[in-house]
């Protein structure tokens, strides 16, 4: 490491300097020359990360007690030369992220910036109208938050915003977790519209950022195979394929969660949308619950939580997958549709199809694949990031 200007530099490893260098986002600790001095750098700092030779490659935050110990901020070669970004890069990141947000949706209710592939590693912003969440996974990130919720005030009309610094991401980090609502304030559930419907969503106690947006478009496809069926809604969480299920003129909608707190919600959801007379929300583990099942139903959906959270339960969590996959296809109806998805990044895609397949096999069901899909666009992927398409979504049609 050479510390002859204020930024300080890191070199990458002779044999590990490739990958970065073609636009991965992330260097790991083991392809960086980790001496003493880059040892003793804070979490978070800006440093530029260069080739072995000494040739800048990008301005990153640096973390010397994390496995991912670099994330590429900037390549540009004037913030390169100069060893700094310029004094609005953080606020014109974001603007930019919700000038595209704005072409995408008509409402504000959406992702507002997916970290790495809105070029903020490690940031996750969801909006609600006014209100926002934030979540920084990471110790650079961390240390921006002023100037976070500064923009997202002055730039955008925050009225009140949420850190949910609870992901087992900053563990890693060494950032401590917690929850707390950094400006304005907040009076419970907050409220948003998506694919036509009214929702309720916890932002300070509900799961991940209060909201999965991700699944928007596979929400509106569902809808579209609900008409005049029996609908079940497994992992329902809040009722948000339930609700436009019910809306699309579903006979019948059962939503299963184990959570009391989601289905509160689910049901002013339902109440809200003038179709709670359509919907059942029940309290129940879901696999014991389809194992009891007796009446088919004609549409099913089931989207788990990750089953799979670190590469040692793999292959456990892909036979969960494929005994989801099994009790989920005996409780579809003949001629029936059956949704089933993963979040879980460390599974490929073509590994989850597979769990499906086996499933499908053991359930003694024929399938044809109508629909495979992942997370909608205000969820973005960075093209060298395979962890940033973590959503798989698969719709089965069953004979």
């Amino acid at each position: 490491m050479n510390t002859e200007s204020p930024t300080p530099r890191l070199l990458l490893q002779p044999k590990a300097w490739k990958r970065f260098a073609e636009g991965a986002p992330w260097a790991f600790s083991n392809e960086i020359q980790m001496d003493n001095a880059a040892r003793k750098l804070a979490p978070g700092t800006l440093a530029r990360l260069c080739l072995p030779e000494g040739e800048p490659a990008a301005l990153v935050h640096f973390n010397p007690h994390s496995l991912i110990a670099a994330r590429a901020l900037s390549r540009e070669p004037d913030h390169l030369a100069a060893g700094a970004l310029p004094a609005d890069w953080l606020e014109a990141r974001i603007e930019r992220a919700a000038a595209l947000r704005a072409r995408l949706f008509e409402e504000p209710y959406y992702r507002l910036v997916h970290a790495e592939a809105d070029g903020l590693p490690g940031l996750v912003i969801d909006r609600f109208g006014d209100i926002f969440t934030v979540q920084a996974n990471t110790a650079g990130m961390d240390r921006l938050l002023p100037r976070i919720d500064a923009a997202l005030t002055d730039r955008l009309g925050a009225t009140a915003i949420v850190h949910r610094n609870d992901s087992a991401t900053r563990g890693l980090e060494g950032l401590a977790e917690g929850i707390e609502v950094a400006r304005g304030t907040l009076d419970g559930p907050v409220t948003l519209r998506e694919n036509g419907a009214l929702f309720h969503a916890d932002l300070s106690t509900g799961q991940k950022t209060g909201w999965f947006f991700d699944h928007r478009e596979n929400r509106a496809f569902a809808a579209r195979l609900a008409k005049g069926r029996s609908v079940l809604d497994l992992y329902g969480y809040a009722g948000a394929f339930a609700i436009p299920a019910a809306l699309a003129g579903a006979t019948r909608v059962v939503g299963i969660d184990r959570s009391a707190e989601a289905q509160v919600l689910a049901a002013r959801s339902a109440e809200a949308n003038g179709v709670a007379d359509r919907i059942t929300f029940e309290r129940a583990d879901v696999f014991q619950y389809l194992e009891r099942l007796e009446t088919p139903f004609d549409l099913v959906i089931a989207d788990p939580p990750a089953f799979v959270k670190n590469r040692k339960s793999l292959k456990q969590g892909l036979r969960a997958y494929a005994k989801l996959a099994r009790l989920s296809a005996g409780a579809t109806a003949p001629g029936g549709e059956l949704m089933l998805a993963s979040c879980s990044h460390l599974v490929s895609e073509d590994a989850f199809l597979e769990a499906c397949r086996q499933g499908l096999k053991e359930a003694g069901r024929e399938a044809r694949l109508i629909r495979r899909a992942g997370a909608g666009p205000d969820h973005p992927l960075h093209p060298r990031l395979a962890e940033s398409g973590y959503l798989k979504a698969l719709f089965f049609t069953l004979d």
